[in-house]
């Protein structure tokens, strides 16, 4: 799904993309039809531009990047399997941590050549974090910096308490529809809540998650 408030920018990259074998299902003009329109079609990847409104009005720079940041968060909210990687004008060094910190997946600026693009939308539905060179090292070290306590302890990531319950049923080896079913919500909630855990705690699966579970005492 390709998300951009130009139209040209937009119509053109979605056909680029198609034109060498990417299946486009939708295309979105702004945040507040993106949200919308993506639970529809449940895109593996969403490409989009970060500097978005709800119309093409004069609306400031910064307003606009907020309305992207939050249109990715509503997007990994309802659809925690799908992956974002934003194609953006801006290389600003908080625009690109803000998208991260929202759930993207990766960033890229559009300077990138279509090859480019084609490669990182493939890699990104791989589940590969992908970056415009330069920007890769911005993300590692701010992972890192986060990563450390004032006297250079690793930091316990901060999961809710939800979160954490979660965790301690996935360790059981329980499924998401037994958790959904234990917790009285759906197993797309659940779903949701072991994403974003897997997100904070940077791991990849749920056997990485019953370890970091053990390793914490939160299951034997």
């Amino acid at each position: 799904m390709v998300v951009d408030d130009h139209p040209i920018w937009r119509e053109g990259v979605a056909r680029d993309l198609g034109e060498r074998g990417l299946d486009v299902v939708a295309t979105a003009a702004d945040a507040g039809a993106a949200v919308r329109i993506a639970p529809a079609v449940r895109p593996q990847v969403v490409l989009m531009d970060l500097n978005l409104g709800e119309s093409s009005g004069g609306e400031p720079a910064d307003r606009r990047i907020s309305t992207g940041v939050q249109a990715i968060t509503g997007i990994v909210e309802k659809l925690p399997d799908t992956r974002i990687l934003v194609l953006s004008a801006s290389g600003e060094h908080t625009d690109v941590l803000e998208a991260l910190k929202a759930g993207a997946t990766g960033y890229l600026v559009k300077s990138a050549s279509v090859e480019e693009l084609v490669d990182a939308v493939q890699r990104t539905a791989e589940g590969v974090p992908v970056f415009t060179p330069g920007l890769a090292g911005l993300v590692l070290g701010e992972y890192r910096r986060l990563a450390q306590t004032p006297t250079g302890e690793p930091a316990v990531p901060a999961l809710t308490d939800r979160e954490t319950e979660v965790l301690r049923l996935v360790a059981k080896g329980l499924t998401a529809r037994q958790i959904g079913e234990r917790l009285v919500v759906s197993h797309r909630t659940v779903e949701s809540h072991v994403q974003n855990t897997l997100r904070k705690l940077q791991l990849h699966n749920r056997s990485q998650l019953v370890r970091y579970a053990i390793e914490q005492g939160l299951a034997e």
